[in-house]
């Protein structure tokens, strides 16, 4: 292969790590922080799961030759931002996380259960996401009152490159948000302590409770599959490729119960950054698969560089940075809203579900997210079924 026939895949590699990554790693570490990790296991969740789907995704293009792509569960960490502390803190989040990755194991060793999740009505699943990623979608708005000068130039630059430059539209807010962070803590009198930039993974001992299997482990991996490995299948067959769906599965399976005591919560085939290397972009289609491998040797660099960002984002006014991992989220939000309630039949279902998992309610120590299906499914079965038979 020629140096100048590398070009295109090895660029498209790069693009698709870099977007990848600063597009959502606002949420990711939300997310951990929200279910009990302390900032130093936050940083360590989320240096555990960028280097574990980079050398898991170098692994599987250059085995399959296809531009198979991995990332973390951009909607899965929404949904630990809804779920909260629960019963057993940190630890008992930590053992949700190895059960989900045991989970996404079994959907792509086991097919059956594979079907079984995928009978779950995709208007209720789709709904159950909107609900959980309603409170971050928010952020920008609510940051605003607090921080304008900060927020708003960053919520401009979003709209601005939505416009023109669509795929770099959150890394160049995440960009305008930083300048505003520097700016402040200069204003302030402050630094920075770039001796927590230096990796350090953190162990947790993983324990299980039943609200953390209900609330955290069975709605992380029912997202993970439907809005995640599910899409990512569709969108390499849009472009003529088979997904190895049992080779790639199993392996982000392994790799986030490998993972999830040092705080990584799931790794899986990526929906929206697969695109980037398997598409037109990425080159001839017998050499889009470096494009991916490519994608997974700088997302390994990244992860382990990734304290550089957990130290940047510490030091933001609150609201920031949460700001940004809300605009990240919006195009998720739109399509899951307007997915779900697509056809009439089912918009009463749709609007339960909705509604019960943007509420934040917790019974029994167990999240909105769970509550959310239980309520929905039971509208779906009681009332639409009924009325449509």
């Amino acid at each position: 292969m020629s140096v100048q026939g590398l070009h295109q895949p090895v660029t498209a590699g790069v693009v698709t790590a870099l977007v990848g990554f600063t597009s959502s790693f606002a949420v990711v570490l939300a997310g951990l922080r929200s279910v009990g990790a302390t900032p130093e296991q936050a940083a360590s969740g989320l240096l555990a799961v960028t280097v574990g789907f980079g050398v898991l995704m170098f692994a599987l293009a250059t085995w399959t030759r296809i531009p198979v792509t991995l990332a973390w569960s951009t909607p899965g960490a929404a949904l630990l931002v809804s779920a909260g502390t629960v019963e057993g803190g940190w630890p008992a989040a930590v053992g949700a996380f190895v059960l989900t990755g045991v989970l996404l194991a079994l959907t792509g060793a086991v097919p059956a259960l594979g079907r079984l999740i995928a009978r779950i009505p995709g208007h209720v699943a789709q709904a159950m996401l909107g609900g959980v990623l309603l409170g971050l979608c928010l952020e920008p708005v609510t940051a605003t009152a607090d921080h304008p000068w900060i927020v708003l130039p960053v919520v401009g630059t979003w709209l601005v490159a939505t416009r023109w430059l669509p795929r770099w539209a959150v890394p160049l807010a995440l960009v305008v948000a930083l300048v505003g962070i520097g700016v402040d803590l200069a204003r302030r009198g402050e630094s920075l302590d770039w001796s927590a930039a230096a990796p350090s993974l953190s162990w947790t001992t993983p324990s299980l409770s039943v609200a953390a299997v209900v609330g955290i482990a069975l709605p992380l991996t029912i997202v993970t599959v439907t809005s995640q490995n599910v899409p990512g299948v569709a969108v390499l067959r849009s472009f003529g490729y088979e997904a190895p769906w049992t080779k790639a599965v199993v392996a982000s399976g392994v790799g986030t119960a490998v993972t999830a005591p040092f705080g990584g919560f799931a790794i899986n085939l990526a929906a929206i950054s697969a695109s980037l290397s398997a598409g037109d972009e990425a080159g001839p289609r017998e050499r889009r698969w470096v494009a991916a491998a490519t994608a997974g040797v700088v997302a390994t660099a990244i992860g382990v560089a990734s304290g550089v960002f957990v130290v940047l984002t510490s030091a933001a006014p609150t609201g920031v940075i949460a700001t940004v991992a809300g605009l990240a989220l919006v195009p998720t939000f739109a399509a899951a809203v307007s997915s779900s309630l697509t056809d009439p039949v089912h918009r009463l279902s749709a609007a339960v579900t909705f509604l019960v998992a943007a509420s934040g309610l917790t019974i029994a120590g167990v999240s909105g997210a769970f509550w959310a299906l239980v309520a929905g499914l039971a509208v779906h079965l009681l009332l639409e079924r009924r009325s449509r038979a």
